[in-house]
């Protein structure tokens, strides 16, 4: 079994460094289609976060958080997280529709690939440089939440009240990443 089958099958994140986490998904096709929801602020805001962007290096990324709008029920959001958050990033490698790097606030950046396999499209989420383990743990069930409400929202399926699954989500990540 390769470590890609061993990750998508398992649906958790890895660390496949000691910094760095690496999440994949099956999602169906076709590449263009999950390249829209990367790409098109109007689809990324449906799993992940609102915000424009241009598909060129050194472009900016406003990525805008409304987590509570991402399911219906939201779920309980947890103490500390606020209704709205934003961040600018950059685009540092895009190569449509496969391949698509955005630096990450003090982290060392996110890439997503894209893999046709079949029908569907293997995602490949690979965020580097997570130094900090509280980060690192909401990172973690946050990008596995998201990818599950993107999973959802492309099989036409109704995804998990959000928060609740980020916390629970959390504590799974704790133990995991402990060991």
């Amino acid at each position: 079994m390769t470590m890609s089958t061993t990750l998508a099958d398992d649906h958790y994140g890895l660390l496949t460094e000691p910094a760095t986490l690496t999440i994949q998904r099956l999602l169906p096709g076709p590449v263009t289609r999950i390249w829209s929801y990367l790409t098109d602020g109007e689809l990324r805001r449906l799993w992940l976060a609102a915000g424009a962007m241009e598909e060129e290096v050194g472009a900016p990324v406003d990525f805008v958080w409304r987590n509570d709008d991402l399911t219906d029920p939201p779920g309980m959001r947890p103490e500390g997280f606020g209704d709205e958050h934003r961040m600018t990033c950059e685009v540092t490698a895009i190569d449509a529709p496969r391949l698509l790097s955005i630096s990450w606030g003090s982290t060392g950046g996110v890439t997503f690939t894209l893999e046709e396999q079949g029908d569907e499209v293997l995602l490949t989420i690979v965020h580097r440089r997570i130094e900090d383990p509280t980060v690192l743990l909401n990172v973690s069930a946050g990008w596995h939440a998201h990818v599950d409400v993107l999973e959802a929202r492309l099989r036409g399926t109704t995804p998990t009240p959000h928060w609740d699954n980020w916390t629970q989500l959390r504590s799974v990540y704790a133990e995991r990443l402990s060991s």
